[in-house]
């Protein structure tokens, strides 16, 4: 059965040591995650949907407060595999850290809405604004980036971005006037529409754009020596979609606890279960795209298929497992 943990930097290192002797009696994934929504929502419904324990795989998932320091905590070995930013994971591996594998996409598609001041019509308009971010080289400024790219905006040259923490703090800046426009997660979009100063310039999630948003992230060393364990959390992570996609109630349910106002569940959980793909194979397309996002010059040229591993999702593929789960023939 999974559990939550919430750890500080100290603690982390600790865990690797404290961990070691249960992992030699059972072996467990540590599996690290960061921020609140939908890979949070998911990990609460696969655990108390029972599906770690029906899949015979022990997960300890650990709350990380930022995707820089779920990174840095792979890197480390403290974790064996993370979720579900994907980019975050992706830059670790451009920097140099060890061999990183992509092994699911669940979501291959720009999520958040982009949210602008009243005064701002179009995405002509951005020019000259500014534009906030939680901070520089985070995941929100690597999507807006793209957005802006699509748009034939440069944002090196045609913004300026302004660094102001997490959703929350970005919405402040936003409803005081003091920014023009950001990134909102879907969770929060209706909060800051209300106040009357906003609007919603686009939801990023009908944007044409390939892109490997939420997904699961396992170190080499893990893939090749316990490949196994892997492929029973992947399974059961799979069922999880199905369970989040069919059993409306349930994730429902789960959501409500992090979205307080009720107004926004369900079509907060249609757009989600519409988003969630049933099979969660890593495509080249979308990483490839997160990948040239990436502001670090070592990403260019770099291939996506160098950091994927489609071969375990391929696996539970082909067993008829997913076409099972879906009622589905062949």
């Amino acid at each position: 059965m999974a559990k939550r943990i919430e750890l500080t930097v100290a603690a982390i290192i600790l865990l690797g040591s404290l961990l070691a002797p249960c992992a030699q009696a059972q072996p467990v994934l540590k599996l690290g995650y960061s921020g609140a929504g939908i890979g949070s929502d998911l990990l609460k419904l696969i655990d108390r949907s029972g599906l770690w324990r029906k899949h015979n795989v022990d997960v300890r998932a650990i709350y990380l407060t930022s995707g820089n320091l779920m990174a840095q905590t792979l890197s480390s070995g403290d974790i064996d595999l993370t979720g579900f930013d994907v980019t975050a994971m992706l830059n670790l591996g451009v920097a140099g850290a060890k061999e990183l594998k992509v092994v699911a996409v669940i979501i291959n598609r720009l999520e958040p809405f982009f949210v602008v001041r009243n005064s701002v019509k179009t995405a002509a308009d951005l020019k000259g604004k500014r534009i906030t971010i939680s901070r520089f080289g985070s995941g929100s400024e690597i999507i807006t980036r793209v957005a802006l790219r699509y748009w034939k905006l440069d944002p090196d040259k045609d913004v300026t971005f302004f660094q102001s923490g997490n959703t929350p703090t970005r919405i402040a800046a936003l409803v005081a006037g003091h920014m023009d426009a950001a990134l909102v997660s879907s969770t929060q979009v209706q909060k800051v529409v209300e106040t009357g100063c906003c609007r919603v310039l686009a939801d990023l999630s009908e944007l044409p754009i390939e892109y490997a948003n939420y997904g699961v992230v396992v170190a080499g060393s893990v893939l090749k020596s316990q490949r196994d364990n892997v492929r029973r959390f992947l399974t059961a992570l799979t069922e999880g979609i199905y369970v989040f996609k069919t059993r409306s109630e349930s994730a429902m349910a789960v959501l409500k606890e992090s979205n307080s106002d009720p107004q926004v569940v369900r079509p907060l959980y249609e757009r989600l279960a519409k988003t969630m793909r049933e099979y969660p194979v890593p495509e080249a397309g979308g990483i490839q795209t997160a990948l040239d996002s990436l502001l670090n010059p070592k990403a260019r040229g770099i291939r996506a298929e160098e950091y994927m591993d489609t071969s375990l999702i391929e696996e539970i593929k082909k067993s008829g497992f997913i076409d099972r789960l879906y009622g589905k023939s062949g």
